[in-house]
C-alpha cells in the first residue's frame, strides 16, 4: 500500500464514481480500478459496492477510510510545511558572554524584524565552549571574541573592544605607569583561563616573557569589578563593562608600558555548512553591527 492508494480510495469515496475520481486525480480510470483492486486484495474484503451508476463504501471500506483520513491530512500538512522548511527550522546561536550582553540583543532585534517567525535558540557560554559546541554540530553559528579559531571555519570579524586595566582610585599605585614586570607583581583580579579576555592577556604577556599570577580568578566579570572597586587589586576587563564605574570615579584606568590589549569579535560558522536564508540573514545583520551602532 502507498499514500497514492489511500488518495484514490478517498477520491472514489468522495465522488462515488471511478471515472470522476480519475478526473479529480488526473489519472486514468484503469489506474483507479487497479489501485482499488489492490487495496481489496490486501484487505481480503470488498471496500466498495459496485452499483449500477455509482459505487459506495462497504462497512469495511468506511472503517479503512476513517483510518486513512488522518494520515492523508497529516501528509498534506507536511507537504505545505515542506515547501518552507527553512522558515520553520530553528536558528541555533552560541555566543560568548560579553557579545551576548552588549551586541547580540540588538542584532537579534533587527533580525526578527526581517524574519519574525524563525525560532531562535541562544546558548551563552565561554568563547572556548562556543567553538566546541559549533564543532559538535550543535549550533549554526558561534559569536566569539579574541583570536580567530583554527579549523574548518569561516570567521567574519564584525567589531572589537579594548581591554582596560583598572583599579580603585586609592589603590597604592593608582597614579603610576607600570612596567610589565611591576604589573605582574601586583594583585591581579583576572578572568579564568580559557576566557577570551584572559587568553588575550596571557598571550601578550607570554610574548614579552612574563606570566600573570592572579590573586583572584573568576568567571564573573562583575565580581572582579566589585573587587577592584574595593581596592583589592587590578582588573583587566572590556571597556563596555568598566565605562560606567570609570565615569563615576569608582575606578581609574592604569597605563602599562608595552601592553595594549584589544579583543576582536568574530561570527564563526563551519565552512562546509549549508547556508540557509535565515543564517545568511543573521550573518548580514552581524556585519551591520558596527555601522548600526550596536557596539
Amino acid at each position: 500500500m502507498s499514500l497514492r492508494h489511500f488518495e484514490i480510495l478517498r477520491a472514489v469515496a468522495e465522488t462515488g464514481n471511478f471515472t470522476r475520481a480519475a478526473e479529480k486525480l488526473y489519472i486514468t480510470q484503469s489506474a483507479v480500478s487497479h489501485a482499488i483492486r489492490e487495496l481489496e486484495e490486501k484487505a481480503g474484503t470488498a471496500l466498495f459496492d459496485r452499483l449500477s451508476k455509482s459505487v459506495q463504501l462497504t462497512k469495511s471500506g468506511r472503517l479503512l477510510l476513517e483510518e486513512i483520513i488522518p494520515i492523508l491530512a497529516s501528509c498534506e500538512a507536511l507537504d505545505t510545511r515542506f515547501r518552507c522548511l527553512e522558515k520553520l527550522a530553528p536558528l541555533h546561536i552560541v555566543s560568548s558572554i560579553t557579545i551576548a550582553a552588549f551586541w547580540l540583543p540588538k542584532i537579534l532585534k533587527a533580525f526578527e524584524q526581517d524574519l519574525p517567525d524563525i525560532p531562535i535558540h541562544v546558548d551563552v557560554v565561554s568563547a572556548a565552549n562556543a567553538i566546541d559546541i559549533l564543532r559538535d554540530g550543535k549550533a549554526d553559528i558561534a559569536l566569539v571574541e579574541g583570536a580567530a579559531p583554527q579549523g574548518p571555519y569561516l570567521c567574519t570579524p564584525f567589531a572589537s573592544y579594548p581591554l582596560y586595566i583598572v583599579c580603585a582610585p586609592d589603590y597604592p599605585i593608582a597614579h603610576k605607569e607600570l612596567t610589565l614586570q611591576q604589573f605582574c607583581s601586583e594583585k591581579l583580579l583576572l578572568r579564568e583561563k580559557g576566557s577570551a579576555i584572559r587568553d588575550t592577556l596571557d598571550s601578550a604577556l607570554y610574548l614579552s616573557g612574563y606570566t600573570a599570577q592572579p590573586t583572584w580568578t573568576s568567571v564573573n566579570s562583575l565580581a572582579l569589578i566589585e573587587a577592584a572597586k574595593a581596592g583589592l587589586g587590578i582588573a583587566i576587563l572590556p571597556d563596555v563593562l568598566v565605562n560606567e564605574p570609570l565615569s563615576q570615579g569608582k575606578l581609574i584606568s592604569l597605563s602599562i608600558q608595552d601592553l595594549l590589549l584589544e579583543n576582536e569579535l568574530f561570527a564563526v560558522h563551519h565552512r562546509d555548512k549549508y547556508m540557509t536564508t535565515p543564517l545568511k540573514t543573521f550573518l548580514w545583520h552581524i556585519t551591520q553591527a558596527v555601522s548600526l551602532g550596536f557596539g
